[in-house]
C-alpha cells in the first residue's frame, strides 16, 4: 500500500526539486518560444490557455509523473464507478460512495453506474412531468429556493449565470441566511398566489433552513394559502420532509451527493428546471457529462480538470502561494467564485490524510475572488504590486450573452472586457521595470486563462464540472478525503448549547455559552 504521506514520494521530491528554480516569464519569457500558442488545452468546447505559469516542459513531465504514480485519473474513475472513497480507513466515517457525476451520466447506454444514473434519470423524469404539469397551469411565475450552503450556493450561481435563458416573466429568488433579515426581504416581493417554495435539505432537519421555511409558511398563511399547494421538497428518501402532507410534491437527493457537488442533483435542478424549462436543463447536464467524461484522459496535457489541479498544486505547495483568486470576466458568474469558494475549501480544508494521520503539506489553498473588471478597480493592486504573489484563474467568453453591444471608441464593451483580461494576465506575469520604484511590476505572478465561445447552458455545465473535477484531483493528489465536512460539525454543537440557554431563560450558569450571554446583556 502507498505510504499515505505524498511529500515523501519520489515524484513529489522531484516536483520539489524543480521549484528552486522556476521558469522566469519576465523579461521575455512569457512570449519566448511560441510558448502562449503551444501551451493550450483544449477540452470539451473550453480553452485552457496556461503560458502564464511558471512552468516548463520539464515541469509538465514532471506533472505526469505524480499524477501516474499517484494515480489520480485512475481513482476519479474509481469515483465514477461507485467506489466507496468517502471515508477515512480505519476509523468512523460517512463511508460513502461519491457520485455527483451519475447525476449527468444519463445520456450514455452505458453509465459508469447504472444504479445511480438510474435514479437520477428517474427524478428527471418526475421533474419533467411536474414542469409540464406548471406549464399547463400557467400560475406561477416565481420559485423561492429555501437551503443553505450547498442547496443554495451553487443553484444560486448556476441560476444566476443563466439568467439570460431563462423562461420569459419566470424568476428564482433564494432564502439561505438564518438572519430574518434575508428572509424579510425576499418574501415581502413575491406575490404568494403565483409563487412555488423549494425547501432542500437532505436531512431535513437543517436548522437554518427549517427556520426560514416556517417564516415562508407563515408568509402563505397570512395571505390565507394552503402552503402544503405551493411547497416542494428536495429531501432525502423517508426524512421528515418526505411527507405528502406538507408538500405538494417531493424529489429525492441520495446520499452519495455531497451538498457542495449536488448543483446537478435535484437541489440544482428543479429551481433551474423552473427557471429555464427542461431543454435547456438537459443541455446544462449533457455539458457537466462531456467534462466528467474528458477527465478519465491519462494525459496531464489533454486531460483541462488534472492540468489545473497540477498546476494549483504546483503553486501552492511548491510556490508557496497560500490563496488563488478567480477572476471570471463575466458578469453572470458574479456568484461563482462564491460557489467555488465552498466546493473547495470546505472539501480540501483538510489537515489529516485518508487514514487518519496528520497531512505533511499545506492542503486546500483559500480561494477568493471578484468578477472583473470591477476587481480591477479594488484589489488588483495587490496582485501586481503586493508582499503576497496571488496565483489566478481568470475566466472568459468571446461573446456576450444577450448580444447587445456597441462600438464605443473604435471597440466593443465586449472586446473590451476580453482585452482586459488577457492584459491582466500578461500583466502579472511579465511586471516591468522602471527607473521610479513606484512603477515598478515584479512580474513572475502566475495565471491561468479558460475561454469559452459564451455563457449559455451547455458551456455552464461544462465549467462547473470543470472545477468540481479539478477539487478532486487535488484531493487525490494530498491523498485527504474531498468529501465529508466534519469541520462544520463543531459550531453547529455549541451553537445548540447557545440556544438552550436563549430559549430556557436560564440564568447564572458557569458553561461558556451562559458566560458569554450574560457579557451581552451587559
Amino acid at each position: 500500500m502507498m505510504n499515505s504521506d505524498v511529500t515523501r514520494s519520489r515524484t513529489w521530491q522531484r516536483l520539489k526539486k524543480l521549484a528552486e528554480t522556476p521558469y522566469d516569464l519576465t523579461g521575455g519569457g512569457l512570449a519566448r518560444d511560441g510558448r502562449i500558442s503551444s501551451m493550450v488545452c483544449r477540452t470539451a468546447g473550453l480553452r485552457l490557455y496556461y503560458a502564464s505559469q511558471r512552468i516548463d516542459q520539464t515541469v509538465l513531465e514532471a506533472f505526469q509523473d505524480y499524477a501516474d504514480e499517484h494515480r489520480l485519473v485512475d481513482r476519479f474513475k474509481e469515483m465514477r464507478r461507485g467506489s466507496v472513497i468517502n471515508r477515512i480507513d480505519g476509523w468512523e466515517s460517512e463511508n460513502r460512495r461519491v457520485l455527483h457525476t451519475s447525476c449527468r451520466d444519463i445520456f450514455s447506454a452505458h453509465p459508469k453506474e447504472p444504479g445511480a444514473s438510474a435514479q437520477a434519470r428517474a427524478e428527471q423524469q418526475k421533474l419533467a412531468g411536474f414542469l409540464e404539469e406548471l406549464d399547463r397551469s400557467d400560475q406561477f411565475t416565481t420559485m423561492v429556493n429555501v437551503g443553505i450552503g450547498g442547496s443554495d450556493l451553487g443553484p444560486r450561481a448556476v441560476y444566476e449565470a443563466l439568467k439570460a435563458y431563462n423562461i420569459k416573466a419566470r424568476a428564482v429568488r433564494f432564502i439561505a441566511n438564518v438572519d430574518p433579515d434575508d428572509a424579510s426581504q425576499v418574501l415581502d416581493s413575491i406575490d404568494p398566489h403565483r409563487t412555488l417554495v423549494v425547501v432542500v435539505s437532505k436531512s431535513g432537519s437543517t436548522l437554518e433552513t427549517r427556520t426560514n421555511e416556517e417564516l415562508a409558511r407563515a408568509r402563505f398563511v397570512e395571505a390565507g394559502l394552503d402552503p402544503t399547494r405551493h411547497f416542494i421538497a428536495v429531501t432525502g428518501s423517508g426524512s421528515p420532509m418526505d411527507n405528502p402532507e406538507r408538500y405538494r410534491r417531493s424529489f429525492y437527493m441520495y446520499d452519495y451527493i455531497g451538498g457542495r457537488y449536488s448543483v446537478t442533483s435535484m437541489v440544482g435542478c428543479v429551481g433551474l428546471g423552473f427557471a429555464l424549462g427542461m431543454e435547456q436543463l438537459q443541455r446544462f447536464l449533457a455539458g457537466a457529462g462531456e467534462m466528467d467524461e474528458s477527465c478519465e484522459q491519462s494525459a496531464v496535457i489533454d486531460n483541462m480538470a488534472l492540468l489545473m489541479a497540477m498546476l494549483g498544486l504546483w503553486n501552492h505547495n511548491f510556490l508557496a502561494c497560500p490563496t488563488l483568486a478567480v477572476l471570471p470576466y463575466s458578469q453572470g458568474l458574479h456568484r461563482f467564485t462564491a460557489h467555488l469558494q465552498q466546493c473547495d475549501m470546505e472539501s480540501n480544508g483538510k489537515s489529516i490524510t485518508r487514514d487518519g494521520k496528520h497531512v505533511a503539506m499545506q492542503t486546500g489553498p483559500i480561494v477568493w475572488g471578484e468578477p472583473g473588471t470591477n476587481g480591477q478597480h479594488a484589489f488588483y493592486q495587490l496582485l501586481h504590486q503586493g508582499t503576497e504573489i496571488v496565483p489566478a484563474e481568470f475566466i472568459g467568453f468571446l461573446s456576450s450573452q444577450y448580444g447587445k453591444d456597441m462600438v464605443v471608441d473604435g471597440t466593443t464593451s465586449q472586446q473590451k472586457l476580453l482585452a482586459n483580461l488577457l492584459a491582466q494576465s500578461v500583466a502579472l506575469a511579465s511586471g516591468q521595470h522602471h527607473e521610479n520604484p513606484n512603477k515598478r511590476f515584479p512580474g513572475n505572478r502566475p495565471s491561468s486563462v479558460v475561454i469559452g465561445e459564451r455563457l449559455d447552458p451547455l458551456t455552464m455545465g461544462r465549467l462547473l464540472a470543470l472545477y468540481e473535477a479539478k477539487i478532486v484531483f487535488q484531493g487525490f493528489a494530498w491523498n485527504i478525503n474531498s468529501f465529508d465536512q466534519e469541520g462544520v460539525e463543531l459550531g453547529k454543537v455549541l451553537a445548540k448549547q447557545f440556544l438552550h440557554h436563549l430559549s430556557d431563560g436560564q440564568k447564572g450558569g458557569s458553561s461558556i455559552a451562559e458566560q458569554f450571554l450574560q457579557a451581552l446583556e451587559k
